[in-house]
């Protein structure tokens, strides 16, 4: 093998020469197939970044949505109670004779996931009470209960053998003031109640 720097003849397996001591060792330059190999891996990390991003913000933006509906749902229930105070003073001092224009309105809607339970304080009057709820599995003891003070209550449930579906119950009472409805759920995917008054 010749020296490119000396013109020395060496050995052909020689990795140096021995008069000047240059590198016979072949200058390692990337081949087109592994610069593409490179640009392709970054390619495709970028990617992953650009889908991750995107994943964090979808979730951030329904996070956000969910919890600005259950404050607007909390703010038109404060909003309804205050109606509802207001117009019982106004249909009071009024004649009786508008019960032909009474409807079921709602007056506060709460939903939920999970185990656990909840006290909410509704006005007086003729109340209806919605519920309905969808299982994790169908456990003996997968249920969603609304009860008041006085018994009067509604319930879903599901046993071992039971489908796994939703299921819906509704109630009605007449309460002469507000009263402090429980809400208890357990192992449940969702549940809703909702609260209507008749006025």
């Amino acid at each position: 093998m010749k020296c490119e720097k000396c013109g020395f003849e060496n050995k052909k397996k020689a990795k140096f020469c021995t008069k000047c001591g240059a590198s016979f060792e072949e200058k390692k330059t990337p081949k087109p197939e592994e610069s593409n190999s490179n640009n392709n891996s970054k390619y495709a990390i970028i990617a992953l970044v650009v889908v991750i991003i995107l994943l964090v913000a979808a979730v951030g933006y329904f996070a956000g949505m969910n919890s600005n509906s259950d404050q607007s749902d909390d703010s038109q229930s404060d909003q309804s109670d205050e109606d509802d105070d207001s117009s019982a003073t106004t249909s009071s001092q009024g004649s009786q004779s508008d019960d032909d224009s009474k409807s079921w309105v709602l007056i506060g809607s709460y939903s939920g996931s999970g185990s656990g339970s909840q006290s909410i304080t509704v006005p007086s009057g003729d109340i209806m009470v919605k519920l309905s709820a969808y299982p994790i599995k169908n456990y003996a003891s997968n249920h969603l209960s609304v009860s008041n003070t006085h018994g009067q209550s509604g319930r879903v449930d599901w046993g071992s053998t039971s489908a796994v579906e939703t299921r819906s119950d509704s109630f009605t009472c007449t309460l002469s003031s507000s009263d402090t409805f429980t809400i208890d759920y357990y192992e449940t995917v969702s549940w809703k109640v909702e609260f209507y008054r008749y006025q």
